[in-house]
C-alpha cells in the first residue's frame, strides 16, 4: 500500500504518476479501478469559483508615534481592527462605502485583496484609540503587499463538498449569491464544479485533513480547520457523495506568493462583492477505496434544485438533478426545459488541476499527511427565532 512518504519519494525522484481529476476518470474507464489504483500516485482536483467566506489578515507594522487602530478603511472598504494595534482582517464580502451621494459602489473586500495580490497600492485611512502607549489618533497612507508585514488569506469556509442549484419560480427577477435568477424558471445556476471539486473526490474525507498542503490562489496553502457550516452528516448516495451542502474546510496561505490570475474580486448585482479564488487539492492514491472516490463522474453526483422565490431558510425543491444534466446546459423542471449555467469556471477549474499537476511533476510541490482528520460527526444547527422561548432572570 502506498503512503505519503513513498509518494513524496517518487515526486523527489521525478517518478510519480500524476493525473488531473478529469484524466484519471477517463483512465479508470479504460483500465478499471484496480489497475488505476496501482499505477497512479496522485490525482489533482481544482475549482475556480466565488468564495465569499474568505478574507485576508494584514499587519501594517507600527507607526511613529504608535497607533492603536480601531476604525480602518482600505480603498473605502471597512476592515476589522478589534484585536492587535495594527492587525487588520479584511472580509471578501465587505462592501465599500458609498460615494458622496450615498450610491453603493460595486466594489468590496475581494477587490482590495485582489489588488494587493496583484502588487497594486491601496489607500488606507485609520483612526485610533488614544492611550499612553498608543498616542496617535489618526493615520493615512498608501500600502501594498511589499510595504506591510504579514498578508495572508484566512478563509473560514471554502470548498463546499456539494451545493445547490438555484431557480426562481416567482414573478420578478431575484438577485442572489448565485447571480441573477430569472422569473418563472427562466434559468438555473449551480456553483459546484461537480466531479472536478476537491471534496467530491474524497467523499469520506479519507485523505484530506487538517494540515493538507494545497494550491491556494496560485501559491501554497493549507487546510487549517474544518470550515464553518461543516456538515458531513448530510444525506448521501450509495457512492457516499452528499446530496446537498456538506463538508467544508477553512484554508490559509501566504497571499504574497499568490498570483493575480487566481485571485479576483467580483460583484453580484443586488447582492454584493465576493472573491473568485482558484483552489486545487492533491489526492494521494493510497489504496483502491481512495481511487474509487476519485473515479466519481458527473452522472453519479446530484444536487437539489431550490426555489429562491420562497424567502425562507428551508425552501421547497424541485427534486435532484445530476451534474451531467447541469453541464449539458438544460434540465427539466415540471416538464419544461430550463437552461443552466455554472457559477464556477469549469475551464479554470481544470487549469488549476493542471497547474498543480505540473508543480508536482516538476518536484516543486510535495504532499503532506494531515495532522488530524476533519470531523465526520458535525450536525448543522440553524438559528430559528419563531416561537423561541426567552427566560428572563
Amino acid at each position: 500500500m502506498a503512503t505519503i512518504d513513498t509518494i513524496n519519494d517518487k515526486i523527489r525522484r521525478g517518478q510519480a504518476t500524476v493525473m488531473t481529476a478529469a484524466a484519471f476518470k477517463a483512465h479508470v474507464a479504460e483500465v478499471g479501478i484496480s489497475q488505476a489504483a496501482k499505477t497512479v500516485d496522485v490525482v489533482t482536483t481544482g475549482t475556480f469559483e466565488p468564495m465569499e467566506a474568505s478574507g485576508a489578515m494584514l499587519n501594517l507594522g507600527h507607526t511613529d508615534p504608535p497607533i492603536k487602530i480601531r476604525d480602518c478603511y482600505l480603498d473605502g472598504v471597512p476592515a476589522y481592527a478589534g484585536f492587535g494595534a495594527v492587525d487588520l482582517y479584511l472580509g471578501a464580502s465587505q462592501m465599500a462605502q458609498g460615494s458622496d451621494n450615498d450610491e453603493p459602489r460595486e466594489r468590496g473586500g475581494g477587490h482590495v485583496i485582489a489588488d494587493l495580490v496583484a502588487g497594486k497600492s491601496v489607500h488606507l485611512q485609520a483612526t485610533g484609540q488614544v492611550t499612553d502607549c498608543y498616542p496617535r489618533a489618526a493615520f493615512e497612507t498608501t500600502i501594498s503587499q511589499h510595504s506591510i508585514n504579514q498578508f495572508y488569506l484566512f478563509n473560514p469556509r471554502n470548498l463546499y463538498q456539494n451545493f445547490i442549484v438555484g431557480v426562481n419560480g416567482g414573478e420578478r427577477p431575484l438577485y442572489t449569491y448565485l447571480g441573477p435568477l430569472q422569473p418563472r424558471l427562466g434559468n438555473a445556476v449551480y456553483s459546484n464544479p461537480g466531479a472536478l471539486a476537491p471534496l467530491m473526490n474524497d467523499p469520506d474525507l479519507q485523505v484530506i485533513g487538517i494540515g493538507s498542503r494545497i494550491f491556494l490562489g496560485g501559491g501554497i496553502g493549507y487546510v487549517a480547520w474544518e470550515g464553518t457550516q461543516h456538515f458531513p452528516l448530510q444525506k448521501r448516495l450509495p457512492n457516499q457523495t452528499p446530496i446537498g451542502p456538506a463538508a467544508t474546510v477553512a484554508l490559509i496561505g501566504d497571499a504574497k506568493q499568490m498570483q493575480a490570475r487566481w485571485v479576483r474580486g467580483c460583484f453580484f448585482r443586488g447582492y454584493g462583492p465576493s472573491l473568485m479564488l482558484g483552489v486545487g487539492v492533491p489526492i494521494p492514491v493510497l489504496n483502491e477505496p481512495v481511487a474509487l472516490g476519485c473515479a466519481v463522474r458527473d452522472s453519479e453526483l446530484v444536487a437539489p434544485v431550490v426555489d429562491f422565490a420562497i424567502p425562507r431558510r428551508v425552501r421547497p425543491t424541485f427534486g435532484m438533478v445530476s451534474y451531467a444534466q447541469l453541464k449539458a446546459g438544460r434540465i427539466t423542471i415540471d416538464g419544461r426545459p430550463v437552461r443552466t449555467a455554472p457559477l464556477a469556471s469549469l475551464y479554470l477549474a481544470n487549469q488549476v488541476a493542471e497547474t498543480l499537476k505540473q508543480w508536482i511533476d516538476a518536484g516543486h510541490f510535495q504532499l503532506t499527511a494531515p495532522v488530524a482528520p476533519l470531523p465526520c460527526d458535525r450536525t448543522f444547527i440553524p438559528q430559528d427565532t419563531w416561537g423561541r422561548q426567552v427566560t428572563l432572570g
